[in-house]
């Protein structure tokens, strides 16, 4: 299978003061770069800079006022509902929490059957399926019964992490994916999205505020102030920018 590339090519979004108000506030201005399977780009910067705003544009949840999105080629903005949502099927987003993304009326074991449905696979085959991606990362079947609010902030995690597993994506956008849990959690999770990406070659735009996880994950890192690239290139070389600042 070839693999697909994410090209983000001068990005800019801003957005009226008001409804009625013809004055724009710039959020993000001409961002670009490129995620590539196999590696991790860290999108750092303070709160407020758009970094939640950008991963929304490439996912297609908002517009960019100018700029594109390539996907295989195809710029997702300019093209038909269908081929958006076609291009996009490659791309799945891990957000910071994990238990809000997860229906609270809905069992572990509902949800996760439920995706596997919407995906087409043979009804006969999710169990086995959804058994082997527990062991993936680090379930067990215990958890079938329970709701989200019924287990940790590091289960509720592995879940979302299980439902993307499930769709089989290239490419997975991480928005402060362990920023809601304890220290000892964060280094589990994080060890297992570094392992799912040496076995399946996931590119990640992994999302943060803090530094020295950025440095960590990262193969090369993007600084954000006030919507403007500050800095793109590899972790050694951020942490020599960092440093004179």
């Amino acid at each position: 299978m070839l693999s697909i590339s994410v090209i983000i090519e001068n990005v800019s979004k801003s957005y009226h003061y008001g409804l009625l108000s013809k004055k724009l506030d710039p959020i993000l201005s001409n961002i670009s770069l490129e995620l590539t399977k196999g590696k991790t780009v860290g999108l750092v910067g303070p709160s407020g800079v758009g970094k939640t705003t950008l991963a929304k544009i490439i996912m297609g949840l908002e517009k960019p006022t100018h700029g594109k999105i390539l996907v295989d080629n195809t710029d997702i903005w300019a093209a038909s509902v269908e081929d958006r949502i076609n291009s996009l099927k490659k791309i799945k987003m891990v957000f910071q929490d994990s238990q809000g993304s997860l229906n609270p009326r809905k069992t572990i074991k509902q949800t996760l059957y439920e995706t596997a449905n919407l995906i087409g696979i043979e009804n006969s085959k999710i169990e086995s399926v959804i058994l082997e991606l527990l062991d993936t990362v680090g379930l067990s079947s215990d958890i079938f019964c329970r709701y989200p609010h019924q287990i940790s902030g590091g289960q509720n995690q592995r879940v979302a992490l299980m439902r993307i597993l499930l769709v089989q994506p290239e490419y997975i956008i991480l928005d402060e994916p362990t920023s809601a849990l304890d220290i000892a959690v964060q280094a589990q999770i994080l060890d297992l999205l570094k392992n799912l990406q040496k076995e399946m070659k996931f590119g990640y735009l992994l999302i943060s505020h803090n530094i020295p996880l950025i440095e960590f994950m990262s193969d090369t890192i993007v600084a954000l102030e006030q919507g403007l690239i500050t800095f793109n290139g590899d972790t050694k070389e951020f942490r020599k920018f960092n440093n004179k600042k």
